[in-house]
């Protein structure tokens, strides 16, 4: 007689961990991008800076176009001097702290860790650029409380123009990173660059009107009739070229 015996243990087959969700990657660049010391001290001086420039043309009213969009403007100059910075560490950090190895163990889609990146750094600009609203509109306030009239010429295009260049030196700052993968030359290519180019400007019209980063000075002034075409030679100079070698280099090179 033949008899079968049950099996007394029932394997269940390892279900296979799912793909980390974007969401949660965010939140973890997030948490690099703002949670350091380094970091903190950063975002502190770029709301230092921004509300401390906004003072000139109160101070200094003969200096200083009496209008909204000229205290607009010079928050947006306070927000973009360090912000970069920022988006440069975030980038830069993994190669330069030697954590690139356990990020892309965790993550081996490397796509989806600089994507996560990008969308971090973006956020970061688009919170600085309502932060220098509100500090705009708290010097716009003092200065009609003291008795001064303003010229009210904030329109959409004014507002749009701002944001745009708040988050184009953001992503200039991003390219950089990337790019270099190297946080103290990158930050260091992020203030000596421009500076060059500008000196280089004062005797080629070619750098001063193409390629220098005054040329965002026009998107910032929403000013765009007949300088389309210079916007984005800048545009790609600093940001689409850089930030595409910076892609492919950072998807090829060795963590090991």
């Amino acid at each position: 007689m033949t008899t079968s015996f049950a099996p007394l243990i029932h394997e269940r087959a390892a279900s296979a961990p799912g793909p980390i969700p974007f969401s949660r990657l965010v939140r973890v660049e997030w948490a690099k991008a703002t949670d350091t010391r380094a970091s903190r001290w950063l975002l502190a001086l770029v709301a230092l800076s921004s509300a401390a420039l906004v003072l000139a043309p109160i101070l200094a009213p003969t200096s200083f176009d009496q209008t909204q969009a000229t205290y607009l403007g010079i928050v947006a100059v306070g927000l973009t001097i360090l912000l970069p910075v920022v988006a440069i560490l975030l980038f830069a950090g993994e190669w330069s702290q030697r954590s690139a190895f356990t990020t892309f163990t965790q993550e081996p889609r490397r796509l989806r860790v600089l994507n996560a990146k990008l969308a971090v750094s973006l956020l970061l600009g688009c919170g600085a650029a309502v932060y220098g609203g509100v500090v705009t509109a708290v010097a716009l306030g003092l200065t009609s409380a003291s008795g001064r009239s303003l010229e009210a010429d904030v329109g959409v295009g004014i507002a749009a123009g701002y944001l745009v260049f708040v988050l184009l030196n953001v992503l200039a700052g991003v390219a950089l990173g990337v790019l270099l993968q190297s946080s103290a030359t990158a930050i260091a290519a992020s203030f000596a660059l421009p500076a060059s180019l500008g000196v280089v400007g004062t005797a080629s019209t070619l750098v001063r009107n193409w390629i220098d980063m005054s040329v965002w000075n026009w998107v910032l002034e929403n000013d765009w009739g007949g300088h389309l075409p210079q916007i984005a030679v800048s545009i790609l100079f600093w940001v689409a070229v850089p930030l595409a070698a910076g892609y492919a280099r950072a998807l090829r090179r060795d963590v090991a």
